[in-house]
């Protein structure tokens, strides 16, 4: 090299740093297909390049064999083909943004080991660009380097970019921004929308076109939207989707992904069609033959577990009954994707929601009962799994990574508290309006409304009587009267009980976003906070002041300045807990587990671990060891409703009692 230091060699990775502006790289092999990614810093140093050669002689991938490049995945009558060869695709989903990126490779060498040779992963925009015009993609939102890490492992990539992918997240992965426009129709070609896809994804995919096959990367195919067959409400959507991810540099092949009653509805021409199941109908298939015959058969999404609603059980699918269908599906020459291989957790608040038959928000935890477990962990599923897929592999799987440890320590006992009124100057300036404004309108973040967390509504009253909510309060409301608890708001409970009083009092409405609803045509009208009127005796109430308390980290962060008090025998409710874990040594991972607790969030070091409920079936949380410090880490809880004030850490989790999928 001319000008340049080589500072790092580690497999078939290179990295090359210099002051200068231009990269000059001699003496690589020429049979290696090139991925050259350069990443321009603004610091001390101008210009500062650095380069990644990532070559197509992935490290695990077929050995030493040389690919044809020019073939990227294709199919004919009976099979698929990768660079000219015959291929089988034995896939598994891995969610980047549900698993700390300290542990990406971890999980994607348990999948090698297995005998996956694809991962499957989705994007979810939601994430991506949380207000508009502000896109992430760093640290564990780093696609480009989690595809890169896939590559390096020796996996093949489909990718799932949406625009909406469901993965069972709120709103199915679209940003709550959106429904800022009354009208806004999403997964159509309303104008809006469409507007928006094409500006989330002019920043995406320049990011993923270097990274396909035919360039020396690992993505073989892409998919185009998700399920759209069981929603189907504009026939040239998919046909704006397809395009736009072509004219933007997508060649890899492209597919599409339903279950059976939406493969008619939800296909394109010039696509792939495939199948989602989990219990093997052979009329699904033969259905799936008859809309397109002469193709190979390809189980996008097998589902190995499923997930859980609060107040429901945890939902266990048996190692035995997704073993012979997986076992019956090869034994077909059909080729599979194994959703979820690991599912990983909804850290935060960006679990969704079901709406049939009633609405039913979704638990922190995605261990979806999967082949590895929330953690990392192997389960049964996995050895019977690795047992199978080594009869197709052709050649020796690499051994099994070993586990890290769990670890169970000392319970934190609650020493301060900060009740829910004392927090509020330490959120967004509060604002007034006539009427109840729902959150996505509040005028805060920059014009974006509020996606996720609480609400505060406070007006006042002169007299007691009826309370009634209606259908406006969306999802859950603790309602009080001078910040004396009076009972809770729900959809089930929509009519309280207001003492009687004739001087001015205050009435306040903690409303919760739940979660919004990740399927179905009533995505639309998700939107959250209170979104209607609230009547006391048949009179709609006015003149609000409304409180975001979205919970970000900058806000628990800045709860420093607030006046904590030493924890009273009795606090009040709702209300920040703040106490001590202390880690001897390197972090590991450990559970959360808090019996004496109702209802709330849970904070470590300022991240948002997720939500629990005393409801279950979830009874503890998953907290990664890199989440961690050593020494000293602070714990907030924010508990709506009671407490013991100590929080356990044990070295097991609990999901909760147990039912099998039917």
């Amino acid at each position: 090299t001319d000008g340049f230091s080589k500072c790092k060699k580690l497999s078939q990775k290179t990295l090359y740093y210099s002051p200068f502006k231009y990269l000059w790289c001699n003496n690589l092999p020429s049979d290696q297909s090139l991925v050259w990614y350069s990443l321009f810093f603004m610091g001390y140093v101008r210009n500062f390049v650095v380069t990644i050669a990532v070559t197509s002689s992935f490290s695990g991938q077929t050995g030493k064999m040389k690919i044809n490049r020019r073939e990227g995945l294709s199919v004919n009558s009976s099979q698929f083909a990768l660079g000219g060869e015959p291929f089988r695709i034995l896939g598994g989903s891995l969610h980047y943004f549900r698993v700390p990126r300290a542990y990406w490779r971890d999980r994607m060498m348990k999948m090698k080991a297995c005998g996956i040779n694809t991962l499957t992963t989705q994007v979810p925009w939601n994430l991506h660009e949380p207000k508009r015009g502000d896109f992430q993609f760093h640290g564990g939102l780093d696609l480009e380097t989690f595809l890169l890490q896939a590559a390096d492992v020796g996996l093949w990539v489909i990718l799932r970019p949406g625009p909406y992918i469901c993965s069972e997240l709120d709103l199915g992965g679209l940003p709550s921004w959106l429904l800022r426009d009354s009208t806004m129709r999403l997964r159509s070609m309303y104008s809006g929308f469409t507007v928006a896809v094409d500006a989330f994804f002019d920043k995406l995919i320049p990011k993923v076109v270097p990274l396909q096959f035919k360039k020396g990367g690992p993505v073989i195919a892409v998919q185009v939207e998700n399920e759209y067959g069981s929603f189907a409400t504009d026939i040239s959507y998919m046909t704006f989707l397809k395009e736009a991810l072509q004219s933007r540099g997508i060649s890899e092949l492209l597919l599409t992904s339903d279950n059976h009653k939406g493969l008619k509805d939800g296909g394109v021409s010039g696509v792939l069609r495939t199948l989602n199941l989990r219990k093997l109908n052979f009329d699904d298939i033969n259905y799936l033959e008859a809309v397109q015959p002469n193709s190979p058969i390809l189980v996008m999404e097998y589902w190995t577990g499923s997930f859980d609603g609060w107040g429901d059980l945890h939902h266990i699918f048996p190692a035995e009954d997704m073993l012979s269908a997986v076992r019956e599906i090869l034994r077909r020459g059909m080729s599979i994707n194994l959703h979820m291989f690991h599912g990983g957790t909804n850290f935060g608040f960006v679990s969704g929601a079901l709406t049939s038959p009633s609405y039913k928000p979704l638990i922190t935890s995605y261990d979806y009962d999967a082949p590895l477990s929330e953690r990392g962990d192997y389960t049964p599923k996995y050895h019977l799994l690795r047992d199978l897929f080594s009869r197709y592999s052709g050649e020796p799987l690499p051994a099994m990574p070993a586990l890290r440890r769990n670890e169970g320590y000392e319970e934190a006992i609650m020493y301060q508290h900060l009740s829910l009124w004392d927090a509020l100057p330490f959120t967004p300036e509060p604002f007034k309006s006539q009427a109840p404004i729902n959150m996505e309108n509040f005028p805060v973040n920059n014009g974006n409304g509020q996606a996720y967390g609480y609400a505060l509504y406070e007006t006042t009253i002169t007299n007691g009587g009826f309370l009634r909510s209606g259908s406006s309060i969306q999802d859950r409301a603790l309602v009080f009267v001078n910040r004396s608890f009076i009972g809770i708001f729900n959809y089930k409970t929509v009519e309280l009980a207001v003492p009687d009083g004739k001087e001015e009092r205050t009435l306040s409405l903690l409303v919760e976003n739940c979660g919004r609803v990740h399927f179905s045509k009533a995505m639309d009208s998700q939107r959250k906070g209170i979104v209607g009127d609230i009547l006391l005796n048949s009179l709609p109430l006015t003149d609000f002041v409304i409180y975001s308390l979205d919970m970000t980290q900058s806000f628990i962060d800045s709860l420093y300045r607030a006046p904590w008090k030493t924890l009273p025998n009795k606090p009040s409710f709702p209300g920040f807990f703040q106490g001590r874990l202390f880690v001897d040594g390197y972090p590991s991972d450990t559970f959360l587990k808090l019996p004496g607790w109702t209802k709330g969030v849970l904070f470590i070091n300022g991240q948002n671990l997720g939500r629990y409920w005393d409801i279950g079936p979830q009874q503890s949380l998953y907290l990664p060891g890199p989440s961690l410090n050593s020494g000293i880490n602070q714990v907030i809880v924010f508990e709506e409703e009671d407490s013991d004030f100590k929080v356990q850490f044990e070295d097991t989790p609990d999901l909760g009692m147990t039912v099998d999928i039917q």
